[in-house]
């Protein structure tokens, strides 16, 4: 069985899971909490970062380089598009999630109103979390955009690229942080998504200490 320790409200760990069960890839979870520093994982794993996956005999870290290994050993369904630019375009909004989104949305929105008060190491900033809510605007604006001219993020197929746009805005749905009524092709987007078995057992997770909003397991929104 493979093993895959990570963190259930981690946007690269849920990346991650929905990738194995889109390519129906059976894997034992394992919480890891990072900021517990234990030494046994980080001997395994120096970063002390969440996802890692033991795969084959193998120990692979970040998520990135995950992604690729799995895709390059399972290539059924595939989640690239078979021509070069294609490819080129979804890793390019498979990175602008995992940076440029993450970095100026989640790691406002959602570590400070979640991770803080897991890792008992302070209370919120609000002024990252306003920061958070400028910025989303600006992103789920962009998405729609890309959405009124594409079937899905990257192209007419589904990619990485919606697998992490979803894995971030699960996360922050999860703490009620997404205004779905922005855009409505970003909505259409996210239920057909969500509706997936994929994302099923993401949808199951549950963080005690946070409840999240009546709408977010529901897969007609």
């Amino acid at each position: 069985m493979h093993r895959l320790y990570h963190l259930p409200l981690s946007p690269f760990c849920r990346k991650i899971r929905l990738v194995l069960a889109e390519k129906k890839i059976d894997v034992e979870l394992v919480e890891e909490h990072p900021w517990e520093r234990r030494l046994d994982y980080l001997r395994q794993n120096p970063s002390g970062k969440v996802p890692m996956l033991k795969m084959d005999g193998l120990v692979l870290a970040e998520s990135s380089a995950i992604f690729e290994y799995i895709e390059e050993t399972n290539p059924q369904p595939p989640l690239l598009p078979e021509d070069a630019a294609g490819r080129a375009e979804a890793r390019r909004l498979a990175a602008w999630f995992d940076d440029k989104f993450h970095h100026e949305v989640t790691a406002n929105l959602l570590y400070e109103r979640v991770n803080k008060k897991l890792m008992k190491s302070g209370y919120p900033e609000s002024a990252r979390i306003k920061a958070g809510t400028k910025n989303i605007k600006y992103h789920l604006d962009y998405m729609g955009w890309l959405l009124e001219q594409r079937r899905w993020l990257a192209g007419e197929r589904m990619t990485i690229a919606d697998f992490s746009a979803a894995a971030q805005l699960s996360c922050l749905d999860y703490i009620g942080d997404v205004d779905w009524s922005r855009n409505q092709a970003v909505r259409d987007w996210y239920a057909k998504i969500k509706s997936r078995p994929a994302f099923r057992p993401v949808l199951a997770d549950h963080v005690p200490g946070f409840t999240p909003p009546e709408h977010y397991a529901d897969l007609d929104f």
